[in-house]
């Protein structure tokens, strides 16, 4: 089974903004692969179904985006998943220009406080990940306030491709691996 874990913030305070587009993918496949996002468990919403063949879950942690670890630790530890083959976070990262997305199959946190906490609770940082470009800050800006903030006009709409763009990746590092995925969408 993978566990397809979306990061991001509860409560519609939260919905659409940058910090928000791993939730926002969840979505998708929730959406496109008939999955319904319906019970509360281990500090997180999920939801069982099959995407192209793989059973898996998914995942919309409800820690606040510091603590999506204590999510994933628990989750991994009930249904005795390995991380390694097993998991894949879905992440913004202020480092892609928005309408871009990374995969990698493991590496650091990159400064991403989600990624941070994953890794020192889950004890590695050997799991897949897609990256979604939200943009840098602007200067002056506050990262928290740039993060928690809403996307417009051309960002809007790159990203809103790019989401649709990390589901697709999502899938192929199922079926095909991360190195495939890797060659066609990075």
């Amino acid at each position: 089974m993978f566990v397809i874990a979306g990061l991001g913030n509860p409560g519609p305070k939260y919905s659409g903004t940058r910090h928000n587009v791993g939730f926002d993918t969840i979505d998708i496949l929730a959406d496109k692969y008939g999955i319904a996002i319906d019970f509360e468990k281990h500090k997180a919403m999920c939801g069982k179904g099959v995407i192209e063949g793989n059973k898996v879950l998914l995942v919309k942690p409800l820690t606040f985006m510091n603590l999506s670890g204590e999510a994933l630790q628990q989750i991994a530890a009930y249904y005795k998943i390995d991380p390694e083959e097993e998991l894949i976070v879905i992440s913004d990262d202020i480092d892609l220009d928005p309408g871009r997305i990374r995969i990698r199959p493991k590496g650091s946190a990159g400064g991403h406080n989600g990624l941070k906490n994953i890794i020192a609770l889950l004890g590695t940082d050997k799991f897949a990940r897609v990256k979604i470009g939200v943009g840098s800050k602007p200067k002056g800006w506050d990262l928290a306030d740039w993060v928690l903030g809403h996307f417009d006009g051309e960002d809007a709409a790159a990203v809103k491709e790019s989401k649709q763009r990390a589901a697709e990746a999502v899938v192929t590092m199922m079926n095909e691996g991360v190195d495939s995925a890797m060659n066609k969408f990075n």
